[in-house]
């Protein structure tokens, strides 16, 4: 865990605030945004996760070609990076939290195949 920093027991909200070094005001903005319906709740690896495959899910269904996407995108690559962040407390469970990570993510993809 990251000394000084705000356990994963705390709100999702505070646990993102509590991130050093800051992400860009810009980009912290989405990740409030993108993370608003979970903002009370216990910050943990499966809230940041699905914070992130919820938000890609809405990107390819909006299409996410456009440079105004661009910023969506880093900010569900900052859930994902978040969630690894997160479940450090726990190095047990990083391997099954990247297959998991990575079937969740790949999942939303097969719609989309051409």
């Amino acid at each position: 865990m990251n000394e000084g920093h705000v356990t994963t027991h705390a709100p999702l909200s505070a646990w993102l605030e509590s991130r050093t070094p800051a992400p860009p005001p810009e980009l912290a903005a989405r990740l409030r945004v993108m993370t608003a319906d979970r903002a009370d709740r216990p910050a943990s690896s499966e809230e940041l996760l699905g914070a992130a495959r919820e938000a890609m899910a809405m990107l390819l269904h909006d299409g996410c070609l456009t440079r105004p996407s661009a910023l969506d995108l880093l900010a569900v690559d900052a859930l994902v990076t978040y969630a690894f962040e997160s479940a450090a407390d726990e190095p047990q469970r990083i391997d099954a939290l990247a297959h998991h990570a990575l079937a969740t993510i790949a999942a939303l993809a097969e719609p989309y195949h051409a």
